[in-house]
């Protein structure tokens, strides 16, 4: 079976457009291999599962909230895969530090909460593509929102908190580094 597939296009591209701000990171880059730290610490891959430090600027002043997301569009499933999902996050809080994912929920802000990954942990999954598959991009997103509550719980599925996104972004910051074995 080959893993062979086409490179799909960046999946917030699909949605209407929004103006964009800017997303930083002190560890990750645009179309760069992410460092080990930053893999998963599970299923045959031996990382630090470790979320990147992030910070956004720029963002508009009517923003009442932020969710921040980690998606791998090439997972070798119809529908991506998602690593990170953090909802609720304060307009006045403009960065992540380092392991702020992490599973013990101590890096979410108040009031914030995560939902379940793809992995069903209410935490960051570090990246893990399959052994010998192309490098995957795993596009962190920052959406500025409209409102100062999604209107969702930490039960629900990252697929539920991004179609509640979509009616509610004002403007979206993205940045995407890659990884493979």
């Amino acid at each position: 079976m080959s893993l062979e597939r086409p490179v799909d296009p960046d999946p917030y591209s699909l949605l209407p457009e929004v103006p964009a701000f800017t997303l930083t990171s002190k560890d990750v880059a645009e179309d760069e291999q992410m460092a080990l730290t930053h893999a998963y610490d599970g299923m045959g891959a031996d990382g630090g599962n470790v979320s990147p430090q992030l910070s956004w600027e720029g963002f508009p002043e009517a923003t009442k909230s932020f969710v921040v997301t980690c998606f791998d569009p090439d997972a070798p499933i119809p529908g991506g895969f998602w690593h990170w999902v953090l909802v609720d996050v304060p307009p006045t809080v403009t960065e992540r530090a380092a392991g702020a994912g992490g599973r013990t929920g101590s890096g979410v802000p108040s009031g914030s909460f995560q939902v379940p990954n793809d992995l069903g942990e209410r935490a960051y999954a570090g990246a893990a593509p399959p052994p010998g598959d192309r490098a995957h991009r795993y596009i962190f997103a920052v959406h500025a929102l409209g409102v100062e509550k999604l209107g969702v719980d930490d039960q629900v599925t990252p697929a539920v908190v991004s179609f509640n996104v979509a009616f509610n972004t004002l403007a979206r910051a993205v940045l995407a580094p890659t990884y493979a074995h």
